[in-house]
C-alpha cells in the first residue's frame, strides 16, 4: 500500500484588477510558486491557490469610466492576469475569481453565520474612506490632512497617498474588539505565526495595544458586489468578500467540501507588508469565529522598490514582466525576482542590477560552468562521463563537501521560504565549483598520461556538481535545468530534489557534441538603456508633460482668449482621458464613404475599435498601421452603420487637410496621458 503524501497549502493575495500587474505584483506568485515546485519535488501533495479580487466601488468606477460592464471589465482583466500567469509557467492548481458563483454563495453563509452568532450588527458609519485602497482610516490615520478656513477637515490622503473622502452611511460592523483579547494569547502561544517577527510586532503595537475597532463590513454606496442575505442593499465590503477566498476554493461553505478537508489549514498565506493587517487581525478573527483552524504561517514580504521609491502606475515606475521575458527568458526573470529580494526587506530594482545579475550570475557564472565543463569532457574523455570516483583528492573531496552542504542549506532556506538565501547557497557551489577547474587545471592533466585517472575523477566531480545544481535550480527555473541535463547526458528524472545526494550519478552518461550557452552575456550599455526605455516612468513622463503644457495653454486661453470661442476651465479638461494606442488594423466600413474602423491595442486585453469620419483624406487606411496615437478612451460607446465606436481618434485640421495626431514610438498603448 502506497504511503499517502503529507499535504501542502500556500496561497497568494487575490489581486486586485484595477490595472497591469507589475514585476512587483508578480514577484509574489513566482515566490509562491517556487516554493509549491520544491514541495512537489520533495514528495508533497501540494494544492496552490491564486486569484482575483473582483469586487468594490473602485472596480465599478473603472468598468463606468471605459463604458464598460463590471462583469465585462473583471473577465477581461482576469483572462490578462491567467495569461501573465501562463508565461512565468505558474503551476496554481485553481483560480479562484471572488465573482465565481460558488464563492459568493459561500460568502454569504458566511456572512449570516456571523449575523447569527452576534458577531455582526448594524450601525452607523462615519469616516474617510480610500477608493484606492478599498480602506477606512480614521481622522488621526491620515498621512495628510486639508482643512477649511475654519480648521474643519474637509479632506485628505491616506498613508498610500491616495484621495479620501468622507463617508456617512448604514453599515454592519464585524465586532473585532470582542476577539482582542483572544488574538494578543494567539500571538504569544504561536510565534512564528507572522513572518518576519517584525510584522507581529507592528500588529502588536500599531493595532492591538491601541485597542482595536470594529470594522466595517458593509456598504451602500455601490453595487457591484455580494449582496447581503435578508438585507440587498448591503453589498459586503471587501475583507470578508476576499479574505474567505482562501477557505471557499476548497470548497467551505457548500455540497463539496473534500478539498477543504484535505488542505485546510494552509501552509503559508504569503502576501505583500502593505495588507499584512487583514490577514493577521481580520482574517483569525474570523477564522476563529466560524470555528476554524488558523494558517499556520502568514508571511508579510517586502516590496521590489524602484531607487525614487515604491514601483507603482501612479507614479509611473513601473517594470512589466512580460517585458523582461521575452528579452531575457523566463528563467532568468524569475532568478532575478528571488535573488534580488532579501527575506522581510524590501528589494530595489535598477536596470543596471538586473543586467548584472544576469551577466554575473547566469552568464558569467552558471553558464560559464556548464560551457566549459562540456567543452572539457567532449574534449578530453570522449563525450563520456565516467560516473565512478578512483582516487578522490582533498580537492574533491571539498568539492563534495561544498555540494552535499549546499543541498542541505537550500532545503532549510526553501522550507522557509528565505528564497534569496537559498540561491545564494546554490551559487556556493557554482563558485566552488568554477575554483575547482582552476584549483585542478585539467588542461594540465590532460598533457600526462599517468594523470587519466585523476582527470577523469576531476570531470566527474564537475558533472556530479552541475547536476547538484541542476536540481536545486528547479523550483525556481522551470527550463535551465532541464538544458544542463540534457547537455550532460542525464535523463530529467536523473535530475531529482527528493533525496538528492552528490554521488547518485548515472555511470557513462553521454554529453553532448557541443554545448549551447544557455544564458547568453548581454550588451550592459544596450541593455540597460533598453530596460529604461520600457519603464513607464520615462513613458509617463513624456505623457505628464505633454498634459501639463496642454493645460497651461488652456490657462493662458482662458486669461486671453479673443477668438469668441468658448472657454472651459481645467476641471473640465481634467474629465478627458486620454490614452496612447497603437493602430493594429484599420479599413473602410461598408456603405460609408466617410468612415473609417481602426482596431487599436490600447493596453488593454481586447483591445477597442474607434470610428473616425477621415476616408477621404485617408483613402488607404492601411498607411496608419503601426502608428501609436491619442484617444480619448471615456467617451460613451455608440453606434454607427451598425458597427460600434468606443472613443474618438484626435487629428488636427489644417489648410482643410486633416492629419491624425501621433506620438512618439517608445510610448506604450494604454498610457495615460494625464
Amino acid at each position: 500500500m502506497a504511503t499517502q503524501k503529507p499535504t501542502y497549502y500556500i496561497t497568494t493575495p487575490i489581486y486586485y484588477p484595477s490595472g497591469k500587474l507589475h514585476i512587483g505584483n508578480s514577484y509574489t506568485t513566482v515566490a509562491c510558486d517556487a516554493e509549491a515546485r520544491f514541495k512537489r519535488l520533495n514528495g508533497y501533495d501540494v494544492f496552490f491557490l491564486t486569484g482575483t479580487d473582483e469586487h468594490g466601488l473602485k472596480i465599478e468606477q473603472k468598468a463606468d469610466k471605459l463604458g464598460m460592464q463590471p462583469q465585462e471589465y473583471v473577465d477581461q482583466m482576469a483572462a490578462g492576469i491567467k495569461k501573465l500567469w501562463k508565461t512565468l509557467k505558474i503551476t496554481n492548481d485553481k483560480f479562484i475569481r471572488t465573482t465565481d458563483d460558488y464563492h459568493e454563495k459561500a460568502v454569504q453563509k458566511i456572512f449570516q453565520k456571523f449575523v447569527d452568532q452576534g458577531d455582526i450588527y448594524k450601525g452607523e458609519y462615519v469616516g474617510w474612506y480610500s477608493v484606492d485602497d478599498e480602506e477606512y482610516f480614521t481622522e488621526s490615520q491620515l498621512a495628510e490632512v486639508y482643512r477649511d478656513d475654519n480648521g474643519k477637515v474637509i479632506g485628505g490622503k491616506a498613508p498610500s497617498g491616495h484621495k479620501v473622502q468622507l463617508v456617512k452611511e448604514e453599515s454592519y460592523f464585524f465586532k473585532m474588539s470582542k476577539y482582542a483579547d483572544w488574538l494578543m494569547n494567539y500571538y504569544k502561544e504561536h510565534p512564528d505565526f507572522i513572518e518576519p517577527h517584525s510584522r507581529m510586532n507592528e500588529m502588536v503595537n500599531n493595532f492591538l495595544k491601541p485597542g482595536l475597532e470594529d470594522l466595517a463590513v458593509t456598504r451602500t454606496s455601490f453595487n457591484w458586489g455580494v449582496k447581503v442575505p435578508n438585507d440587498p442593499k448591503h453589498v459586503v465590503y471587501v475583507w470578508i468578500d476576499a479574505l474567505s477566498n482562501y477557505i471557499t476554493a476548497l470548497g467551505y461553505g457548500s455540497d463539496n467540501d473534500e478539498l477543504f478537508k484535505k488542505y485546510w489549514p494552509a501552509d503559508v498565506h504569503m502576501v505583500g507588508k502593505e495588507i499584512v493587517r487583514f490577514h493577521t487581525i481580520y482574517w483569525p478573527i474570523m477564522l476563529h469565529a466560524l470555528g476554524l483552524p488558523l494558517p499556520k504561517h502568514v508571511i508579510g514580504h517586502g516590496w521590489l522598490t524602484m531607487k525614487d521609491g515604491k514601483m507603482s502606475k501612479s507614479k509611473g515606475n513601473v517594470v512589466y514582466p512580460e517585458t523582461l521575458v521575452d528579452r531575457y527568458g523566463l528563467d532568468a526573470t524569475r532568478y532575478y525576482l528571488l535573488r534580488a529580494m532579501p527575506f522581510g526587506n524590501d528589494g530595489v530594482f535598477s536596470p543596471e542590477d538586473f543586467v548584472d545579475k544576469v551577466n554575473f550570475d547566469l552568464a558569467n557564472d552558471l553558464g560559464n560552468l556548464l560551457n566549459r565543463t562540456v567543452a572539457m569532457i567532449n574534449k578530453y574523455q570522449g563525450g563520456k562521463i565516467d560516473g565512478q570516483n578512483t582516487a578522490e583528492t582533498a580537492l574533491d573531496a571539498d568539492l563534495e563537501k561544498t555540494a552535499q552542504d549546499a543541498i542541505t542549506e537550500y532545503k532549510e532556506m526553501m522550507d522557509k521560504t528565505h528564497f534569496a538565501d537559498a540561491l545564494a547557497t546554490v551559487w556556493k557551489l557554482v563558485s566552488r565549483a568554477n575554483k575547482y577547474i582552476d584549483e585542478t587545471e585539467p588542461w594540465v592533466l590532460a598533457k600526462d598520461d599517468s594523470k587519466k585517472d585523476v582527470l577523469s575523477d576531476v570531470m566527474t566531480h564537475l558533472a556530479k556538481s552541475l547536476r547538484v545544481i541542476a536540481a536545486l535550480l528547479q523550483p525556481v527555473m522551470p527550463d535551465a535545468p532541464k538544458e544542463i541535463a540534457r547537455q550532460l547526458g542525464l535523463p530529467e528524472e536523473a535530475v531529482s530534489l527528493e533525496n538528492l545526494e552528490f554521488n547518485d550519478f548515472p555511470a557513462t552518461a553521454q554529453v553532448v557534441a557541443k554545448g549551447t550557452p544557455i544564458f547568453p552575456r548581454l550588451d550592459v550599455k544596450k541593455e540597460v538603456e533598453f530596460i529604461k526605455s520600457k519603464m513607464s516612468a520615462n513613458q509617463k513622463t513624456k505623457g505628464r508633460k505633454a498634459m501639463e503644457e496642454a493645460k497651461k495653454e488652456a490657462v493662458k486661453k482662458e486669461e486671453v482668449a479673443t477668438d469668441g470661442k468658448k472657454l472651459i476651465r481645467i476641471e473640465a479638461f481634467d474629465k478627458v482621458d486620454l490614452k496612447v494606442a497603437k493602430i493594429t488594423a484599420a479599413d473602410h466600413v461598408k456603405g460609408a464613404d466617410k468612415l473609417l474602423k481602426f482596431h487599436m491595442d490600447d493596453g488593454t486585453p481586447d483591445g477597442r475599435q474607434i470610428l473616425s469620419g477621415i476616408a477621404q483624406w485617408y483613402p488607404d487606411p492601411s498607411v496608419l498601421v503601426g502608428k501609436k496615437v491619442v484617444i480619448v478612451a471615456n467617451l460613451k460607446p455608440r453606434k454607427m452603420r451598425g458597427e460600434v465606436s468606443q472613443g474618438m481618434l484626435l487629428s488636427v485640421e489644417k489648410n482643410n487637410q486633416v492629419t491624425v495626431v501621433t506620438v512618439d514610438d517608445a510610448l506604450e498603448p494604454g498610457l495615460e496621458l494625464g
